[in-house]
């Protein structure tokens, strides 16, 4: 098998409507399309985040809790890549979003830091 990069990530968040403005006004994804699903009664929102990755929202009513510690079995966190960390956490802030203080990955000595979603997701930005 021979792949040529990721797709998407999906996402099932718990309140469509805070999950879409956070993702597209907050973080800036750009909408490709929404489509509702009368027969799930759910929203899937397809969503471009840089040149060639997508984040796919859905909705569904009464979805299970799940753990979002980051050493829980499963999807870790949702990183994403920044050019200036500093300016992006400063945006962050002025949203009103917490973000964790800066780190260096001790393995690339890259920044990086950790926010979280309106569901609790862990959420990186690690810088280029």
């Amino acid at each position: 098998m021979k792949t040529t990069g990721i797709h998407h990530v999906a996402i099932i968040c718990s309140d469509y409507q805070r999950s879409k403005i956070f993702y597209v006004e907050v973080l800036g994804f750009s909408i490709i399309q929404e489509t509702f699903r009368a027969e799930r009664n759910s929203y899937k929102l397809d969503l471009r985040v840089g040149e060639n990755a997508q984040i796919e929202l859905f909705s569904f009513p009464n979805p299970p809790q799940r753990s979002s510690s980051p050493e829980a079995c499963g999807l870790r966190h949702l990183a994403f890549q920044v050019d200036d960390i500093e300016q992006t956490v400063d945006y962050l802030n002025s949203k009103g979003l917490e973000v964790e203080t800066i780190r260096i990955d001790e393995i690339t000595g890259k920044k990086f830091t950790f926010f979280k979603d309106p569901d609790n997701l862990p959420l990186e930005i690690y810088e280029n």
